[in-house]
């Protein structure tokens, strides 16, 4: 009589229940917007002039309908400046420049067969604070850059990088 090893081995994995299918985000994207975006997917229609928008698709979200909590996170450079009512900067020393982290939270419901397209709006950082025109003058986003862009299904526990630098410039 032979003895095979693994038999029990084969015996264990076909008795083992079908594996569920794990969550994936499958699709990313990043953009800068100018405020102007008109997609219905985005959270709460939440755009920003300046602000960073990520376009996703995730797959295999268990559950019928369920909802899904999910976090965009980045870091951000963006510089402010004086502009005069005719939208000249007159001064090139009137701009201030701000770093930091930049997040938004969003609720998105996965359709009957468990997949879930949407968008986040996360706005730009806020003008240094101090930072201040003279009368006639009033500050404006001159512009904006965003790196280490990252989505996270935080129900799931899945996460994607978006890599890449995303930027625009609004006044010279």
């Amino acid at each position: 009589m032979i003895r095979s090893k693994t038999l029990p081995l084969l015996l264990a994995l076909v008795m083992l229940p079908a594996a569920a299918h794990a969550a994936k985000i499958n699709k990313a994207s990043a953009t800068v917007t100018d405020g102007n975006i008109r997609a219905s997917e985005v959270a709460a229609q939440q755009t920003f002039h300046g602000g960073l928008l990520v376009s996703f698709q995730e797959v295999g979200v268990p559950g019928s309908n369920p909802t899904t909590n999910y976090q965009v996170t980045a870091d951000c450079s963006a510089i402010y400046a004086c502009v005069n009512n005719g939208g000249n900067t007159p001064n090139a020393s009137n701009k201030q420049g701000v770093q930091g982290p930049v997040a938004a939270n969003a609720t998105f419901t996965s359709d009957g067969n468990g997949k879930v397209i949407g968008a986040i709006g996360v706005p730009p950082l806020n003008a240094p604070n101090g930072f201040s025109c003279v009368p006639g003058q009033s500050i404006v986003l001159a512009g904006v850059s965003y790196t280490n862009v990252v989505i996270t299904d935080t129900t799931n526990g899945v996460s994607t990088s978006i890599p890449g630098t995303f930027s625009l410039t609004f006044v010279q």
